[in-house]
């Protein structure tokens, strides 16, 4: 009974030890953050097109059909971790087409594994969602193009 008063102590004082001073809202800054940051505060997001495959989109009028595809596709793959209109796991995605280029948004939907460790922006968002990355759902070209067009309608 002794032993289990000291070990439970021991564990207390070790615990207790490990806490810093600071909260961790005031905790500082990584070095290789402020760099992302840096970076992104001064770059024009939309000219930035991200890593992956997509290298060019053509946008005109509003596919009405793609739209509706987009919509199932979202449904389906996306919307467990991201909403429209408000922070979920991932950041709202009302008004993604002004804030990103439309070659970003499917090279993020198509290729987040090398978007979260190379692309200054996404390395941000990862920061911001507290370390969850976008899981890979192996969306094609055409669905990604799809989503685009919905989240197009969505400004």
């Amino acid at each position: 009974m002794k032993l289990n008063f000291i070990i439970v102590m021991a564990i207390a004082f070790f615990m207790a030890s490990c806490g810093g001073d600071k909260p961790k809202s005031e905790a500082p800054v990584s070095e290789p953050l402020k760099e992302v940051e840096a970076e992104t505060s001064s770059a024009d997001p939309m000219a930035n097109k991200g890593i992956g495959p997509i290298s060019t989109v053509s946008l005109g009028d509003i596919d009405q059909a793609m739209v509706t595809e987009g919509e199932t596709v979202f449904k389906a793959k996306c919307s467990a971790c991201h909403k429209i209109s408000k922070k979920f796991v991932g950041p709202a995605l009302k008004g993604v087409t002004g804030r990103r280029s439309p070659e970003w948004i499917m090279n993020m939907i198509m290729n987040p594994e090398e978007m979260i460790q190379k692309d200054p922006i996404a390395i941000r968002l990862l920061a911001e969602a507290n370390g969850a990355p976008m899981a890979n759902q192996n969306i094609t070209k055409d669905e990604a193009r799809a989503i685009l067009e919905y989240l197009r309608t969505k400004n």
